[in-house]
């Protein structure tokens, strides 16, 4: 089990998930979102949703996408909503404490962030096969923890920027590291793949991917039916209903929840085990 020096166990992809019954609601609150086929309404920021309870549940959320909130199902938190609430503001609600809204909302943005870069970060270290980097990942998630845990003011000073680069440029190196084994044909159709392509609709059923880097890509719609994805970096790709029917994510490179969520899948397509298969799924 990796740890951090004082032996506290460093946080894990399965222990970076959103425990709902354990936050005040950040994520009604905190972000804004603008009436589309996302989300049926306008709502400024750090301003209460209308479907938001009195007890911090959402009443309609077995029937967020029929009612229009399809960007509420796909969200993620990576398990910042309890950390705030519970940790760095001690069980006390933004409700219980109005005075706190401004730093509750605004260090949940903050931590929010930090635990996606632990996120690709857990998984950077399972699949590195350099110990040096191995010990850069580790050193990062260690550094990483400790700052979101260090209290609501020090969380809202940090320099986010430079956190980000520093996790960015240890996620290319092990993207590089895991993709060098595999063929990539550079002529051709798959000439467009590459990262920050603009995909939206393409048709890429048969085409050769492994190894491909999408960093970025937008296939929102593209035909992705049957492709093996086996060490694709995925990481930031945009999935929106993609057709992803029994295609091979299992060995992709820094997929999440919310990018499998927002795809169009059935019962045959694979998946890392540290996903869940979305319920509106076809079988």
């Amino acid at each position: 089990m990796d740890t951090q020096p004082h032996g506290t166990p460093l946080l894990t992809q399965v222990t970076l998930r959103p425990d709902c019954a354990n936050c005040f609601a950040l994520c009604f609150t905190a972000f804004g979102f603008t009436r589309s086929a996302d989300f049926a309404i306008d709502k400024p920021p750090a301003a209460e949703c209308p479907n938001l309870a009195t007890d911090f549940s959402c009443t309609i959320h077995d029937r967020l996408r029929p009612r229009g909130f399809r960007g509420c199902t796909v969200f993620d938190c990576f398990g910042a909503g309890q950390s705030v609430s519970q940790g760095l503001f001690a069980r006390i609600s933004w409700r219980e404490d109005p005075a706190s809204q401004q730093a509750t909302f605004g260090a949940f943005r903050v931590v929010k962030q930090l635990h996606e870069m632990l996120w690709h970060l857990a998984e950077a270290h399972r699949r590195t096969y350099s110990p040096d980097t191995a010990a850069d990942v580790q050193h990062l998630r260690v550094t990483l923890e400790e700052a979101a845990a260090s209290g609501a003011q020090a969380v809202l000073e940090l320099d986010v920027e430079a956190l980000h680069h520093s996790t960015a440029q240890l996620l290319r190196t092990v993207s590089e590291e895991v993709r060098a084994g595999y063929f990539t044909d550079d002529a051709g159709p798959a000439a467009r793949l590459h990262a920050g392509a603009d995909l939206a609709g393409a048709g890429l059923r048969g085409l050769q991917l492994c190894g491909a880097d999408l960093r970025n890509a937008v296939l929102i719609g593209a035909d992705l039916r049957g492709t093996d994805l086996t060490a694709v970096d995925l990481l930031g790709a945009d999935l929106r209903d993609a057709r992803l029917d029994d295609a091979d994510l299992a060995g992709a490179l820094f997929l999440t929840q919310a990018q499998v969520t927002s795809a169009r899948g059935n019962g045959g397509t694979r998946l890392p085990a540290v996903l869940a298969r979305p319920g509106h799924w076809t079988d």
